[in-house]
């Protein structure tokens, strides 16, 4: 079923969130002949460590996603304040119409709707306003997440596990962060993976199914 998604958009607040969630989905669907898109909402400039470039984000996801295959011209990136995208609900959701006004996406990758971060909380709930008509999952941020339900894996091999790590390895900024490590990173891979009797998988909520749509 993976292989019948075309266009797909993935919706990070943060550069790194949807890699983190959903990274390895990503370098499958790409494999697979998929048109990615990739927009972040927040380069996170007030929380960049000291000893780093404020914007070095925007370079770190430039070759993140690179990594997973995602061209160039299908990256996005807002600059909106970290932590107070809720102030800019309507010029995000603004955003989201002017990107599916020029563009018919059949998949949409967000967090999920029970994720308490407040950033996160934004561009779900606006995410979901503008792809009502779209089949949209949810990803997911354990560290986030209040609860989460397993309602949809996708099983990815080795090497799309691999090029999720590779990409997550591009955020040096972030390194620190104990959810940036190949070993929690291939550990939940195979949780998700244990669970539905394969070697890896990434899980996902499902907050709209469209089938059959021409």
């Amino acid at each position: 079923m993976i292989e019948s998604f075309k266009k797909v958009l993935v919706l990070s607040p943060h550069t790194d969130d949807g890699e983190l969630g959903a990274g390895g989905t990503i370098a499958r669907l790409v494999e697979a002949g998929a048109d990615v898109f990739y927009m972040a909402f927040s380069t996170a400039e007030e929380s960049v460590p000291e000893g780093h470039p404020k914007d070095i984000l925007v370079k770190e996801v430039k070759t993140a996603t690179g990594q997973l295959g995602i061209k160039p011209e299908n990256l996005i990136v807002k600059r909106y304040k970290v932590r107070n995208l809720n102030y800019e609900r309507q010029n995000i959701l603004e955003d989201l119409i002017e990107v599916r006004k020029n563009h018919t996406f059949d998949l949409v990758l967000m967090p999920s709707l029970n994720d308490i971060h407040q950033d996160h909380q934004t561009i779900s709930q606006e995410g979901l306003r503008a792809f009502k008509r779209s089949t949209i999952l949810g990803y997911e941020l354990i560290w986030n997440n209040l609860s989460f339900n397993t309602t949809s894996f996708v099983e990815i091999k080795k090497e799309h596990l691999d090029r999720k790590n590779n990409a997550l390895r591009e955020y040096k900024s972030q390194e620190h962060r104990d959810y940036m490590s190949a070993e929690f990173i291939n550990s939940l891979a195979r949780t998700r993976g244990v669970q539905i009797g394969v070697e890896y998988a990434e899980a996902f909520e499902v907050i709209r199914l469209v089938m059959g749509k021409e």
